[in-house]
Protein backbone atom coordinates (compact mmCIF):
# COMPACT_ATOMS: atom_id res chain seq x y z
CA UNK A 1 0.00 0.00 0.00
CA UNK A 2 1.15 3.22 -0.98
CA UNK A 3 0.96 6.12 2.34
CA UNK A 4 0.39 9.69 1.81
CA UNK A 5 3.84 11.40 3.53
CA UNK A 6 3.87 12.53 7.23
CA UNK A 7 3.71 15.94 8.12
CA UNK A 8 5.76 15.46 11.15
CA UNK A 9 4.82 18.78 12.94
CA UNK A 10 1.25 17.81 12.63
CA UNK A 11 1.56 14.48 13.47
CA UNK A 12 1.79 11.96 17.19
CA UNK A 13 2.84 8.75 17.89
CA UNK A 14 -0.41 7.27 19.92
CA UNK A 15 1.39 5.02 22.59
CA UNK A 16 -0.85 3.25 23.90
CA UNK A 17 -0.55 1.86 27.21
CA UNK A 18 2.77 0.51 27.79
CA UNK A 19 3.34 1.29 30.76
CA UNK A 20 5.76 0.07 33.97
CA UNK A 21 2.45 -2.35 35.50
CA UNK A 22 2.44 -4.31 31.75
CA UNK A 23 6.02 -4.46 30.65
CA UNK A 24 8.22 -4.25 33.88
CA UNK A 25 9.30 -7.79 35.16
CA UNK A 26 8.33 -5.99 38.75
CA UNK A 27 5.26 -4.16 37.34
CA UNK A 28 1.42 -6.25 37.91
CA UNK A 29 1.35 -8.34 35.28
CA UNK A 30 5.20 -9.22 35.39
CA UNK A 31 4.56 -10.30 39.00
CA UNK A 32 1.30 -11.90 38.00
CA UNK A 33 3.31 -13.66 35.46
CA UNK A 34 1.47 -12.26 32.90
CA UNK A 35 3.92 -11.98 30.32
CA UNK A 36 4.98 -11.69 26.20
CA UNK A 37 7.13 -11.60 24.44
CA UNK A 38 5.52 -9.99 21.92
CA UNK A 39 4.53 -7.28 23.82
CA UNK A 40 7.89 -7.04 25.67
CA UNK A 41 9.63 -6.16 22.46
CA UNK A 42 7.73 -3.28 21.24
CA UNK A 43 9.31 -0.04 23.14
CA UNK A 44 12.75 -1.42 21.22
CA UNK A 45 11.25 -1.60 18.31
CA UNK A 46 8.89 1.69 18.40
CA UNK A 47 12.04 3.72 19.70
CA UNK A 48 13.77 4.85 16.97
CA UNK A 49 10.56 5.68 15.45
CA UNK A 50 9.65 8.00 18.54
CA UNK A 51 13.59 9.65 18.32
CA UNK A 52 12.79 10.37 14.79
CA UNK A 53 9.56 11.97 15.03
CA UNK A 54 11.17 13.84 17.88
CA UNK A 55 13.59 15.45 16.05
CA UNK A 56 10.98 16.40 13.34
CA UNK A 57 9.05 18.55 15.62
CA UNK A 58 6.46 15.74 16.03
CA UNK A 59 4.79 14.71 19.26
CA UNK A 60 4.69 11.86 21.36
CA UNK A 61 1.46 11.01 23.31
CA UNK A 62 1.19 8.79 25.49
CA UNK A 63 -1.78 7.20 27.33
CA UNK A 64 -2.21 4.91 30.68
CA UNK A 65 -4.39 2.89 32.26
CA UNK A 66 -5.57 3.87 35.53
CA UNK A 67 -6.88 2.43 38.17
CA UNK A 68 -8.00 5.32 40.43
CA UNK A 69 -8.30 4.99 43.76
CA UNK A 70 -11.27 5.08 45.96
CA UNK A 71 -11.36 5.28 49.84
CA UNK A 72 -8.46 4.06 51.03
CA UNK A 73 -6.88 3.89 48.27
CA UNK A 74 -8.71 0.59 47.21
CA UNK A 75 -9.02 1.43 43.26
CA UNK A 76 -11.85 0.90 41.59
CA UNK A 77 -12.34 -2.24 39.54
CA UNK A 78 -14.81 -3.13 37.08
CA UNK A 79 -16.20 -6.50 37.16
CA UNK A 80 -14.89 -7.76 34.17
CA UNK A 81 -11.64 -6.63 34.60
CA UNK A 82 -11.76 -7.58 37.96
CA UNK A 83 -12.89 -11.31 36.86
CA UNK A 84 -9.91 -11.46 33.84
CA UNK A 85 -7.06 -10.07 36.37
CA UNK A 86 -8.04 -11.23 39.72
CA UNK A 87 -4.22 -10.02 40.48
CA UNK A 88 -4.76 -6.44 39.94
CA UNK A 89 -4.71 -4.70 43.82
CA UNK A 90 -4.10 -1.31 45.85
CA UNK A 91 -1.09 0.54 44.10
CA UNK A 92 -1.27 -1.13 40.58
CA UNK A 93 -2.07 1.34 37.59
CA UNK A 94 -1.66 4.11 40.62
CA UNK A 95 -1.67 7.71 38.96
CA UNK A 96 1.16 9.27 39.18
CA UNK A 97 3.10 6.14 40.48
CA UNK A 98 5.97 4.30 38.62
CA UNK A 99 3.91 1.44 37.88
CA UNK A 100 1.29 3.93 35.90
CA UNK A 101 4.26 5.81 34.12
CA UNK A 102 5.51 5.70 31.06
CA UNK A 103 8.31 2.82 29.93
CA UNK A 104 11.36 4.44 30.34
CA UNK A 105 12.56 3.38 26.05
CA UNK A 106 10.15 5.76 25.67
CA UNK A 107 10.18 8.48 28.00
CA UNK A 108 9.79 11.60 27.47
CA UNK A 109 6.24 12.11 26.68
CA UNK A 110 4.84 15.55 25.25
CA UNK A 111 1.23 15.10 26.16
CA UNK A 112 0.10 12.05 28.24
CA UNK A 113 -3.73 11.47 29.31
CA UNK A 114 -5.05 8.90 32.28
CA UNK A 115 -7.68 6.53 31.04
CA UNK A 116 -10.07 3.94 32.24
CA UNK A 117 -11.06 1.89 29.46
CA UNK A 118 -10.18 0.05 26.40
CA UNK A 119 -10.65 3.65 24.44
CA UNK A 120 -8.34 6.37 24.90
CA UNK A 121 -10.93 8.87 24.50
CA UNK A 122 -14.02 7.34 26.38
CA UNK A 123 -14.40 10.45 29.17
CA UNK A 124 -10.62 11.85 28.64
CA UNK A 125 -9.04 15.09 27.31
CA UNK A 126 -7.53 13.38 24.24
CA UNK A 127 -9.23 14.54 21.55
CA UNK A 128 -9.30 18.24 23.31
CA UNK A 129 -5.34 17.89 23.25
CA UNK A 130 -4.93 16.72 19.92
CA UNK A 131 -6.52 19.93 18.74
CA UNK A 132 -4.95 22.41 20.76
CA UNK A 133 -1.84 20.67 19.71
CA UNK A 134 -2.58 20.49 15.97
CA UNK A 135 -2.47 16.99 15.43
CA UNK A 136 -4.29 15.65 12.71
CA UNK A 137 -2.94 12.52 12.04
CA UNK A 138 -1.36 9.61 14.80
CA UNK A 139 0.74 6.45 14.16
CA UNK A 140 -0.63 3.91 16.74
CA UNK A 141 1.32 1.65 18.63
CA UNK A 142 0.75 -0.42 22.08
CA UNK A 143 -1.60 -2.76 23.66
CA UNK A 144 -2.89 -4.46 23.16
CA UNK A 145 -3.87 -4.61 19.98
CA UNK A 146 -7.65 -5.60 20.01
CA UNK A 147 -8.09 -3.84 23.02
CA UNK A 148 -6.77 -0.18 23.65
CA UNK A 149 -5.25 0.11 20.01
CA UNK A 150 -8.74 -1.08 18.89
CA UNK A 151 -10.66 0.64 20.50
CA UNK A 152 -8.92 4.17 20.25
CA UNK A 153 -8.26 3.92 16.45
CA UNK A 154 -11.98 3.88 16.33
CA UNK A 155 -12.69 6.19 18.55
CA UNK A 156 -9.92 8.84 16.34
CA UNK A 157 -11.74 7.21 13.01
CA UNK A 158 -15.26 8.69 14.10
CA UNK A 159 -13.86 12.05 15.08
CA UNK A 160 -11.76 12.44 11.45
CA UNK A 161 -8.39 12.19 12.74
CA UNK A 162 -6.30 9.91 10.22
CA UNK A 163 -4.10 7.13 11.96
CA UNK A 164 -1.52 4.58 10.82
CA UNK A 165 -1.53 1.34 12.87
CA UNK A 166 1.66 0.23 13.22
CA UNK A 167 1.75 -3.48 12.58
CA UNK A 168 4.66 -4.25 14.42
CA UNK A 169 4.06 -1.77 17.13
CA UNK A 170 1.43 -2.90 18.41
CA UNK A 171 0.99 -6.45 19.96
CA UNK A 172 -1.65 -9.10 22.04
CA UNK A 173 -1.29 -11.93 24.15
CA UNK A 174 -1.70 -13.93 21.13
CA UNK A 175 -0.49 -13.70 17.74
CA UNK A 176 -3.76 -14.80 16.08
CA UNK A 177 -5.61 -12.45 18.04
CA UNK A 178 -2.78 -9.70 16.82
CA UNK A 179 -3.21 -10.43 13.15
CA UNK A 180 -6.87 -10.86 13.41
CA UNK A 181 -7.48 -7.48 14.95
CA UNK A 182 -4.92 -5.81 12.26
CA UNK A 183 -7.37 -7.53 9.87
CA UNK A 184 -10.41 -5.76 11.19
CA UNK A 185 -8.72 -2.35 11.63
CA UNK A 186 -7.56 -1.88 7.97
CA UNK A 187 -11.20 -1.04 7.20
CA UNK A 188 -10.60 1.93 9.32
CA UNK A 189 -7.19 3.25 9.31
CA UNK A 190 -3.65 2.58 7.14
CA UNK A 191 -1.58 0.15 8.34
CA UNK A 192 2.09 0.19 8.11
CA UNK A 193 4.98 -1.19 9.75
CA UNK A 194 7.52 1.11 11.68
CA UNK A 195 9.81 0.83 9.07
CA UNK A 196 7.37 1.91 6.77
CA UNK A 197 6.41 5.03 8.96
CA UNK A 198 9.94 6.40 8.54
CA UNK A 199 10.12 6.32 4.86
CA UNK A 200 7.43 8.27 5.06
CA UNK A 201 9.17 11.22 6.89
CA UNK A 202 11.72 11.09 4.97
CA UNK A 203 12.07 14.43 2.90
Amino acid sequence: MTHAPLDPKSSGLLIVDLQNDFLHPDGAYGRAGQKSADIGALPDRVAPLAQKLRQAGGWIVSTQFTLVPGKGGEPFISPHLKKMRPFLKKGDFKPGAWGHQLCDTLQPADLSVSKIAFSAFYQTRLEWVLRNAGIDTLLVCGIVTNGGVASTVRGAHVRDIRTIVLSDGCAAFSRDVHDSAIADLSTVSEIATCEEALEMMED
